[in-house]
């Protein structure tokens, strides 16, 4: 198992940096959260600090990703600073035939969102093993709701066929978004119609977001043993 995770991490690496290559000095980049989007993270640092790189601004997508730009030294800013994004780098959960994708496994998929919306190239960077031949075949439906109305939510989201399970922290407590939201993992299996899902989703009050990215990625690098694929809709 720990063999099959540094593999995994390799390939993910290897993604990462393949997808900073679209980045050119003048740039603001969005960062995405989670150990993915780390690789590209610290690849861009380096670039920085070589000089390959210049003038980069960062838009993160998480607290967590802000603390990490900081610390490989890429200058930070805001949405509200630069409402326009020239690239985003992210990971994703599941992505399908036609680029599809399930995100949220980090529980940022509310922001990573709005930066992916403002964004004019959008890359997202995985192994092999996130591909899938549809979408909520390995992975849950994140769902991002307000506290108030989390446990009303659960029927509703019932009768869309899905099994709703409010997601926990690591020791124990009720998991928070940098938003102060509460994530839904929805497991649906195999969706023949994911669109049908997000409309019936975002027509529901109290839901913020899902983690249904439909129609957004540009691009999708993909690693694995054979390789790297450079993925297009």
């Amino acid at each position: 198992m720990a063999a099959e995770a540094q593999q995994s991490n390799e390939f993910k690496r290897l993604a990462a940096e393949r997808a900073v290559e679209f980045v050119a000095s003048g740039m603001v980049v969005g960062l995405g959260h989670g150990t993915t989007s780390a690789f590209a993270i610290a690849r861009l640092g380096e670039l920085l600090r070589t000089g390959s790189l210049s003038r980069i601004t960062g838009i993160p997508c998480s607290k967590q990703t802000e603390a990490g730009a900081r610390q490989a030294g890429i200058p930070v800013g805001t949405l509200d600073d630069h409402p326009s994004i020239d690239i985003v780098i992210d990971g994703a959960d599941e992505v399908d035939p036609k680029l599809n994708m399930i995100k949220g496994g980090g529980g940022a998929l509310l922001r990573e969102k709005v930066v992916a919306e403002a964004s004019k190239r959008r890359v997202y960077i995985v192994d092999e093993t996130k591909l899938v031949p549809a979408l909520g075949t390995l992975r849950a439906v994140p769902v991002e709701a307000i506290p108030y109305a989390s446990k009303s939510l659960f029927p509703y989201l019932q009768s869309l066929k899905t099994q709703p399970g409010l997601r926990m922290a690591n020791d124990g407590s009720l998991f928070l978004t940098d938003q102060g939201n509460v994530i839904i993992d929805c497991k649906t299996g195999p969706l023949s119609q994911p669109e049908d899902l997000a409309a019936a989703l975002r027509s529901r009050a109290g839901i913020v977001e899902h983690g249904l990215f439909l129609h957004l990625a540009t691009d999708v690098i993909v690693a694995g043993p054979k390789g790297i694929r450079h993925l297009k809709p």
